[in-house]
């Protein structure tokens, strides 16, 4: 098969509405590098299977480019901050999406890459939590990725989606043997992110929501006062009544109370006050009817700042789960809110993945440290431009979702949203040289032949 003929280079790969959507980004690149950083974006989203640069080039038909070393060295070479990428997304994604006054909302979770080779240095050996269960630990070699989604309900998919933005590389402890720097833990990175989160939205109310793994007393005490962190509390958690105030005299001010009952023991408690609450989206049902228990007290372990809470207390009348407790670190926060906000938790893992299934995550093939840092964190930020892009064209047409006699769908999905893009972008590209007639287009030849290549080769 013939090789294509290369794009013209003064082509704009992204139709314009994509393309302006991306203006916030423009001063965070030098000027050679952004048309580079254009032609990757356009090139990962057209291309099926594999997410590398190689493929990248053959899907945009610049296989034949003398000069493809230089979309490399977007990744592993040229001047720009990720970091200061995420914090312009997630800018971009709270105008959008979220009103003003409303609180930012804010998934927080960690993921393995799976990924083998020698030369990646920060590759180490964790538990595979889609493998795994109570009584069967299998372990995974890859990278392990600490992402912030915003939790946000996207009127074209009809739900709530997580739209990633920052995405921290979180290496083991194994990493650091060697290093003159000491190990950060997963909680060290999840608290420099809130903290950097805050920064970015100094004058907003943000909930933190996250699993088990971030109840943690010392990153609960450590970021509490900028975000409000909701999370799961062990029903045999050390609670305490709050401290009276000191008397006058000698000695240091208490900084507890008396201990607070076990929140197993006010399950068992006849004489505690439930109240019955309607909540959407509880394991995958909607409307589901449970009864909740609230109060405060404080979390307290020796050694470390006692950390109030406002703890919640969530049964099934049927019996047909067990009861779970949360936690949230603000006092003044509604127990409907707090149940409401975890159960968009389950979002997050929807995004890891759609992540996997439509942008080829764990397919890249970088082996440099700084390549490594910038593709993932751009796999899964592009999944929240493919959304925002997706809500324009919304906006402007009606979509519909991809359906069949043995698959009937009513609301658009991740799948139906990409697609939507990827006819946006060929359109635009084969519209360089012919415009559209009523009942036929002319497909420049170089451009069919690419998309001829893409069917063939499709893995």
């Amino acid at each position: 098969m013939q090789h294509a003929r290369l794009l013209p280079r003064s082509c704009d790969p992204l139709p314009p509405r994509f393309a302006a959507r991306l203006a916030v980004f423009t001063d965070l690149f030098t000027r050679p590098t952004w048309p580079n950083v254009l032609m990757l974006l356009a090139g990962v989203i057209l291309a099926p299977g594999r997410r590398t640069v190689t493929a990248a080039l053959r899907i945009l038909g610049r296989e034949r480019d003398p000069d493809f070393c230089t979309f490399h060295r977007v990744l592993n070479r040229a001047a720009w901050s990720s970091r200061a990428a995420a914090g312009r997304l997630l800018l971009l994604l709270i105008k959008v999406f979220v009103a003003a006054g409303e609180p930012v909302v804010i998934g927080l979770d960690d993921t393995i890459e799976r990924r083998w080779g020698p030369k990646i240095s920060a590759r180490g050996i964790y538990r595979d939590p889609v493998r795994s269960s109570k009584g069967h630990f299998v372990k995974a070699s890859g990278l392990r990725w600490l992402s912030a989604m915003l939790l946000v309900r996207v009127p074209w998919a009809d739900r709530i989606m997580a739209l990633p933005f920052l995405t921290l590389l979180a290496p083991s402890k194994r990493f650091y043997d060697g290093k003159s720097r000491s190990p950060k833990t997963l909680l060290d990175w999840a608290r420099q992110a809130a903290w950097q989160i805050h920064r970015w939205l100094p004058d907003r109310y943000i909930v933190l929501v996250a699993d088990s793994a971030f109840a943690a007393i010392e990153f609960l005490a450590a970021v509490r006062k900028h975000v409000c962190i909701v999370t799961r509390l062990r029903l045999d958690a050390n609670l305490f009544e709050f401290p009276r105030p000191k008397r006058k005299g000698r000695g240091r001010p208490p900084i507890r109370g008396k201990p607070h009952k076990k929140l197993s023991a006010i399950l068992k408690d006849r004489n505690v006050s439930w109240t019955r609450y309607r909540v959407s989206l509880w394991y995958g049902r909607t409307n589901r009817i449970v009864e909740i228990a609230t109060g405060t007290a404080l979390w307290y372990r020796g050694g470390v700042p006692p950390v109030p809470i406002r703890w919640l207390l969530v049964r099934d009348p049927t019996g047909e789960f067990d009861p779970q407790a949360f936690l949230a670190t603000d006092l003044n926060a509604l127990p409907r809110d707090i149940l409401a906000w975890f159960v968009t938790r389950w979002q997050v893992e929807v995004t890891f993945e759609e992540v996997r299934a439509h942008l080829g995550v764990e397919t890249q093939r970088q082996w440099s440290d700084k390549a490594i840092l910038r593709t993932t964190p751009i796999l899964l930020g592009l999944y929240s431009i493919v959304t925002l892009w997706t809500h324009d064209l919304a906006k402007a047409q009606k979509l519909k979702p991809r359906t069949a006699a043995w698959y009937p769908k009513a609301a658009l999905t991740f799948s139906d949203a990409i697609a939507s893009v990827r006819r946006q972008i060929w359109a635009h590209q084969i519209s360089f040289m012919s415009r559209p007639r009523r009942n036929s287009i002319e497909i420049p030849r170089h451009i069919w032949r690419r998309m001829e290549n893409a069917l063939a080769y499709a893995a």
